[in-house]
């Protein structure tokens, strides 16, 4: 938190925003369904890979604010299993985008102390995409400012189904598939994003009231903020609204907020009786 106060000079109008938050209350983990980089181009009557590029510049600006601000993971949907359906065109244009930006970013990542990695099923990619990856992965490992997990050809019924399989599979190999019994916490630990913690506050841009099978197991509890801006329009003053909304959340886990604790069963059936409808 104190970094990012530290880039901020008196005038700026996200200063507001940014002594605002409770550095005690961030979030550790935020994860972001990136969406409205076509409409964005298609508002501006320009094709839609121009949108996808002028998404670049809020990657950057969110990964940066998150390392400032202290938050320990980031997760970006970037690509879909079912992005696949889209023009070939437009999917190789999006293959050679990632590519030129992952070469240019790694300076800034690895001076920034930020981890990338990726997350899906990552086989399906072309070759050069996945050694690029790779390379960026291998190189950022040993950093521990931010871990960002970068969901490409991500699905999150795939991910169960892949954490189910890898689960049997390793008990069919140690010979104890008789007695294996799946849990919660051994799913956990074989999802992609093991063993990083759930995302606290999900973010969606465009407007769009759905998770477009984003982290289905992870999400369960996760508070989610939806805002009308379309991606390449997502500044930091943006994530930072999104930040002091989940701070103002009770979060219970399905359980009582803390008003509720210790009052009797009658006083509380007695507040909802009464309660306007």
């Amino acid at each position: 938190m104190k970094d990012l106060l530290e880039t901020l000079q008196p005038g700026d109008p996200d200063l507001e925003w940014a002594n605002a938050i409770d550095p005690t209350r961030l979030p550790a983990h935020i994860a972001i369904i990136m969406d409205g980089n076509g409409r964005w181009a298609n508002r501006r009557s320009l094709p839609r890979v121009a949108g996808h590029r002028a998404g670049v510049g809020p990657v950057r600006n969110t990964v940066e604010t998150c390392a400032r601000l202290g938050v320990k993971v980031l997760t970006l949907y970037a690509f879909s299993e079912e992005n696949w359906k889209r023009p070939r065109a437009e999917v190789e244009t999006l293959w050679r985008l990632l590519r030129y930006y992952l070469k240019k970013e790694l300076p800034d990542l690895q001076r920034n102390g930020i981890r990338l990695q990726a997350i899906g099923r990552l086989d399906a990619l072309p070759a050069p995409v996945r050694r690029e990856l790779e390379s960026v992965v291998e190189a950022t490992s040993r950093n521990r400012r931010l871990l960002v997990n970068l969901a490409i050809n991500y699905s999150g019924r795939s991910e169960i189904l892949d954490a189910v399989n890898s689960i049997i599979e390793n008990a069919r190999r140690q010979g104890r598939l008789d007695a294996l019994h799946i849990d919660e916490q051994l799913l956990a630990s074989n999802l992609y994003t093991a063993p990083s913690p759930d995302p606290d506050l999900l973010i969606r841009t465009s407007g769009e009231m759905r998770i477009s099978n984003f982290l289905l197991w992870q999400i369960a509890y996760s508070e989610l903020y939806v805002t009308d801006t379309l991606w390449p329009d997502f500044n930091r003053a943006e994530l930072l609204k999104a930040i002091l909304d989940y701070q103002k959340r009770d979060r219970r886990y399905g359980g009582l907020s803390n008003g509720w604790h210790g009052r009797s069963t009658e006083e509380q059936l007695i507040e909802v009786i009464a309660s306007p409808q």
